[in-house]
């Protein structure tokens, strides 16, 4: 049968996790997947030796001949979802994992919301060692993200203003439309916040977003990711501002005023910088306060 949902892998990092997000790609119980992993010229050869030999038919393995970093990596990566392939994509995480019904799911739902363009299933959120936990952020997101009981789709200023009070979504288990999301691409002057920029300008434009509490996705959080070591440089900092002033540009042409308020008020990525201070001060790091200081107190703009 032709494949409903193409999974594609931005891989760079531990193989070992790359080969459990493989596995749980394999272990669907929906069998109509094909499988892409783009290698970002990952040190790290044992990738390519085990993929390039696996037998089956679906999955394909790919490396860059030079190391693009993770937007150009990743623009690379929604430029091979192609709708001939498949009528959905998601771009899996190479340390995350999907459930045996995730396929199932995400095509029961784009069929049961035949104007949507994008899915968000509920997550489970593990550590390295694939242990539930509950990190603070991951708390927050929970708390700010619709409270729904069943799949519910949403769309508009309202949709927009909600992400942009917090970004609740969990991108490596969104599904798209393939058709629609060729209409986009990556804003490659982020790092950390360009799937959040992608998302919102889609959102801009009309597409509508399904949200699925049934959890069948599994989010790795450990101390390697690119968003946790981003917060100890400060870098998650300054693209932030950037990121929300931007958006507040985006929601103003689009008539939105509330979402384009709520963009310049990032309150919980000012909150985010309030929950740092008290690490910069234990490492009596005083440009790092300063930074903190002026991310919390001051509001989006150029």
């Amino acid at each position: 049968m032709p494949a409903q949902v193409q999974v594609i892998i931005p891989y760079w990092g531990d193989p070992a996790y790359l080969f459990a997000a493989v596995d749980s790609v394999r272990a669907q119980n929906n069998p109509n997947w094909r499988l892409v992993v783009v290698d970002d010229a990952y040190p790290d050869p044992r990738a390519g030796q085990v993929l390039r030999a696996d037998p089956d038919p679906r999955i394909r393995y790919l490396r860059n001949e030079v190391n693009l970093g993770v937007a150009d990596n990743f623009e690379r990566c929604r430029r091979l979802a192609d709708p001939a392939d498949a009528p959905y994509v998601v771009f899996l995480g190479a340390d995350d994992r999907l459930a045996p019904d995730y396929v199932q799911r995400v095509v029961d739902d784009f069929d049961r919301f035949p104007r949507a363009a994008i899915v968000q299933v509920g997550v489970r959120v593990v550590d390295g060692a694939g242990r539930r936990v509950r990190p603070l952020g991951d708390r927050v997101k929970a708390a700010i993200a619709p409270r729904v009981r069943q799949a519910t789709e949403l769309s508009g200023e309202r949709l927009a203003a909600s992400m942009l009070r917090g970004n609740w979504l969990y991108w490596p288990s969104l599904a798209f439309r393939t058709e629609r999301l060729a209409r986009y691409a990556f804003r490659r002057v982020y790092d950390i916040d360009l799937d959040s920029a992608l998302v919102l300008e889609m959102v801009s434009a009309g597409e509508r977003l399904v949200v699925d509490p049934h959890v069948c996705f599994e989010y790795r959080r450990h101390a390697a990711s690119a968003s946790s070591a981003a917060i100890h440089d400060g870098s998650r900092l300054a693209e932030d501002r950037r990121y929300y002033a931007d958006m507040a540009e985006l929601m103003a042409g689009r008539g939105w005023r509330r979402a384009a308020r709520t963009a310049r008020r990032r309150p919980t990525s000012r909150l985010h910088a309030v929950t740092l201070m008290p690490r910069a001060a234990r490492a009596r790091d005083a440009g790092a306060m300063a930074d903190l200081l002026r991310h919390a107190l001051v509001r989006a703009g150029r």
